[in-house]
């Protein structure tokens, strides 16, 4: 690469830092929380015995597996610390790059900033190598800080270590993948999207691979199984990390062979040209032309999901069976099967909810988008009431969800009830109606958020955030009944257990409704942004 292309590099760096890099700041303190707690694990589960029953339940629901990937061991607190924030972790640090990486790069060039650096004497390639040596450097400090804190809360050192330069390696890797679709989406929204999606369906592959314990080729062709590989804790296996930093090698020379061929200000997959007349002639028209590409997006996920989840429901019971500890209580009669695949299926479904959420979240956010970059004061200077505009956008956010869920529960239902391991279609099926309320409730928030204080839009996420760390971590910390209760999806009763308790579901529909009601409100009377 030429030395022109990259020209001042350094100063823009500086920048970058100074602007991006508190914003890079809280993915490293969610790592560090999450490795750090995992100490607790001794004071939690002080004896043997409870350590084993602990392992057995984390057994006797594959879900687990998906999220937290294998638990090779249980019985010590860096061998829970492996199982518990590994992929976490990993999935957490690339989050935070590949939001910086797009932010620091299409993101510019959606908003002119680009074309004002390039205005200078900065080279060609000059953004993306900023963007890529931040992201390079925060996640050594993200494994370092990671990795000192847990050793000083009582991590064992190399184990400990290790783990934190895992989580670094898939934030390098994730570099990589960011820095590629930057330059193929044709704007931020759908580089983050590429980048997003591809961490997504590795993420869930991974878990998959290891929860039907799959041939290791099917292991090994997927990045995120090498960084399990290395097994903290156990193995101690340092080797893999080298073949995510010659991947990271590889996908950066493509991104910068990419970046010196694209045009500026587009991206190698070009966008569809709009008709010659518009004909958006409401705002319900309007709002689902805006959210039209996303779910499409978001409906083939969602097959996907509930083909692989359906699939995993199929195979419970040889995953049971292959489980010493959970066959004998299933042998001396203390749980049966149809009672650990209904957990699963709950447990399932819940993550479902909370993935479907993300999109609800994501088109009020849209919202917002648009009243910041001057598109929407144009409709409002029609005679569309402020009110009807919201209402259509909100609609699609609680909408679409609730579909994604019902597509996703079908397939898990159908395919669960076909396999004859004690699971009725009708039960399944409700069981992901009976999810949708909880979706609801989080996007909800959102609403309130975008509608009454869109200052502070960053707290839209807040209700995924608090759904994810209550109902998938809150259960393997043994919270108090009390905290999980926040979480939504706590609510959401199993359909099957004839002493469910169903007001719930009642009492997170009216925090819903007034959650709607503040959204409306504010959005009628404040003031629309200013650039």
């Amino acid at each position: 690469m030429a030395a022109t292309a990259v020209a001042d590099t350094p100063p823009l760096l500086r920048a970058n830092v100074r602007y991006d890099g508190r914003m890079l700041a809280p993915w490293a303190l969610l790592t560090t929380l999450l490795s750090a707690s995992s100490m607790l694990y001794p004071v939690i589960f002080p004896t043997d015995e409870d350590r084993a029953a602990f392992a057995t339940a984390v057994g006797a629901n594959p879900a687990m597996a998906i999220i937290f990937g294998p638990a090779f061991d249980l019985s010590t607190a860096d061998g829970f610390n492996a199982w518990r924030a590994l992929a976490l972790g990993g999935l957490i640090a690339a989050l935070g790059v590949i939001f910086a990486v797009t932010r620091a790069t299409r993101a510019q060039e959606d908003s002119g900033q680009a074309e004002l650096l390039a205005s200078g004497v900065m080279g060609r390639a000059t953004r993306l190598m900023a963007a890529v040596w931040m992201c390079l450097v925060f996640a050594i400090l993200l494994g370092l800080i990671t990795g000192l804190v847990t050793v000083l809360f009582g991590g064992g050192w190399n184990a400990t270590m290790l783990l934190a330069a895992t989580m670094a390696a898939t934030a390098w890797m994730f570099t990589g993948v960011a820095a590629v679709t930057a330059q193929l989406g044709a704007d931020a929204r759908t580089a983050n999207s590429l980048a997003v999606a591809t961490l997504g369906v590795l993420f869930i592959g991974r878990g998959v691979s290891y929860a039907l314990e799959a041939p290791d080729w099917v292991i090994w062709i997927n990045p995120l199984g090498w960084m399990t590989e290395t097994k903290p804790a156990v193995d101690n296996n340092w080797w893999p990390l080298l073949l995510a930093v010659a991947l990271t090698g590889v996908l950066l020379a493509v991104a910068f062979l990419l970046q010196s061929r694209r045009e500026f200000g587009a991206g190698a997959i070009a966008p569809r040209p709009g008709p010659p007349r518009g004909t958006a002639r409401s705002t319900w028209r309007l709002a689902v032309r805006i959210n039209r590409g996303p779910f499409i997006s978001w409906t083939i996920a969602f097959i996907a999901i509930g083909l692989v989840f359906g699939y995993l429901a199929t195979s419970v019971s040889d995953i049971f069976a292959s489980n010493e500890a959970l066959a004998g209580a299933l042998a001396a009669g203390a749980v049966t099967s149809e009672d650990l695949v209904n957990a699963f299926l709950v447990t399932i479904l819940s993550l479902v909810g909370i993935l479907a959420s993300i999109s609800g979240v994501q088109t009020i956010l849209k919202v917002r988008s648009e009243e910041v970059e001057d598109r929407l004061e144009p409709v409002i200077a029609t005679a569309t009431a402020r009110p009807r505009y919201y209402a259509s956008n909100v609609l699609i956010a609680l909408a679409a969800p609730a579909l994604y869920v019902l597509i996703a529960g079908t397939l898990i239902a159908t395919l669960a009830s076909a396999a004859d391991i004690g699971v009725e279609f009708g039960d399944a099926l409700m069981q992901a109606v009976v999810t949708i309320p909880a979706v609801w409730t989080v996007v909800a928030l959102a609403v309130a958020v975008v509608g009454a204080r869109p200052q502070v839009s960053l707290a839209a996420w807040l209700g995924v955030l608090a759904s994810f760390a209550l109902t998938i971590l809150g259960p393997t910390f043994n919270l108090w009944d009390w905290v999980l209760a926040i979480s939504p999806f706590w609510h959401v009763p199993n359909v099957t257990d004839p002493n469910a308790d169903w007001w719930g579901l009642i009492w997170i529909s009216l925090v819903t409704l007034v959650f709607l009601a503040i959204g409306f409100a504010g959005f009628r009377r404040r003031d629309l942004a200013r650039q």
